[in-house]
């Protein structure tokens, strides 16, 4: 008797070995070529179904490092008919698997449209959208990485992600307290957001921007990259989306982002700045009373290269609007750096954005006109013009001004 029990003991050894040591090896990448052409694929794939939970969740493990890799070994998973396994067995299994078989969903999706369509395919939203209920905070946080990498590939995949009820779950799961879990959860209503003012609207229409907008002022970095991003994506769509962005109170707490110590919020803040100011005067005459353009113009001053992008085209959207909202960025010393960037910035469209921005400050009023002439910024203007390097989109914009 037990010289018979030792032989499934033995097996069971043996495959717990044999799954751990590729989880293993699949996170060096000179080992991924060599364990896919002796056929990974197709030995770790039955081990999905194991009767031990351990080796399951390492085998799933494993295939995620191995999708996480390339397309091709992504699509090497979706061709040996893994999907529809994982799919399975996250309906009913431990939360340790559950979390290894998002991460293998989220390794596929990534990688291209049609993969992430396959994961959709294999009805993984149907298993993924209940673990944003489930109560360890790792899960939700698994489940809610996989479906943001589903929805920013397409409108039509971000459309069917919100038509799988998971967008009121992602609002609850930015209520919790793990910081993790909701700079994911912000993540992912971005990347719905991006594609579409409907979109955004369906995220809206959740509350979702109710529990962002206080997170402005979090101390966390990561999280706050993600609210000021989210935020933008909201915003940039529509009068009223900006609008709704501004009534919860975001100013002047998001022009304080743009003095932070994190580049990437500072660059976010105002990409969100930027987002609401090009829609109407109103709005932008009121991120002027809230101190915006000063704001603005020291950020365009700090920042490097092409992190001024944004606050460049935020004053030139200000200004745009009216010869006083105009002369609010002059007020604040907006030309000298804009003068600076065009100057000393290498990159064409950097030059390209500040000739757009002056344009449109000085095209209102001679008295407009003259403080160009007063900043020695003509002169500059004029050498984009006629020099070799210049692109075309530079030139034009110069000529058209």
């Amino acid at each position: 008797m037990s010289a018979i029990l030792q032989n499934f003991e033995e097996y069971q050894r043996a495959r717990i070995k044999f799954a751990q040591s590729v989880a293993e090896l699949a996170t060096r990448p000179q080992n991924i070529e060599i364990m896919n052409n002796a056929g990974v694929m197709q030995l770790l794939r039955p081990l999905l179904l194991d009767s031990v939970p351990s080796i399951q969740q390492t085998a799933a493990l494993g295939l995620g490092r191995l999708a996480n890799y390339s397309e091709d070994l992504a699509e090497s998973i979706v061709g040996n008919d893994i999907l529809p396994h994982l799919v399975y067995s996250l309906s009913d299994q431990n939360r340790f698997f559950k979390k290894a078989a998002a991460f293998v969903l989220r390794a596929v999706a990534k990688h291209s449209p049609d993969l992430a369509q396959a994961v959709v395919d294999s009805n993984a939203l149907q298993s993924l959208v209940p673990c944003l209920e489930e109560f360890d905070p790792t899960v939700k946080e698994a489940a809610a990485w996989a479906i943001g990498y589903i929805a920013q590939h397409s409108p039509g995949l971000a459309q069917q992600v919100v038509d799988s009820g998971s967008v009121p779950l992602l609002v609850l799961c930015i209520q919790e307290p793990e910081i993790s879990l909701k700079r994911i959860s912000a993540s992912c209503m971005g990347d719905i957001c991006k594609h579409s003012p409907e979109l955004a609207q369906a995220v809206v229409d959740a509350g979702a921007v109710a529990y962002l907008a206080p997170l402005i002022t979090h101390p966390d970095a990561k999280l706050k990259r993600q609210v000021c991003g989210t935020l933008a994506q909201i915003a940039k769509h529509s009068v009223d989306l900006a609008e709704v962005v501004v009534e919860a109170e975001i100013f002047p707490s998001i022009l304080t982002c743009l003095k932070d110590n994190d580049t990437l919020v500072k660059k976010n803040s105002a990409t969100c700045v930027r987002e609401i100011s090009k829609h109407s005067p109103e709005l932008a005459k009121l991120i002027v009373n809230s101190g915006g353009t000063a704001a603005l113009v020291d950020y365009v001053r700090e920042a490097s290269s092409n992190n001024k992008l944004p606050g460049i085209m935020a004053l030139g959207y200000i200004a745009a609007f009216s010869e006083t909202l105009a002369l609010a960025v002059i007020v604040s010393k907006g030309l000298l750096p804009l003068k600076d960037a065009l100057i000393n910035e290498p990159e064409d469209h950097i030059k390209a954005a500040c000739v757009w921005t002056i344009g449109q400050i000085g095209r209102h009023t001679p008295d407009h006109a003259r403080a160009l002439a007063e900043g020695d910024i003509l002169r500059h203007l004029l050498a984009c013009m006629v020099h070799e390097d210049s692109s075309e989109d530079l030139k034009t914009k110069r000529r058209d001004h």
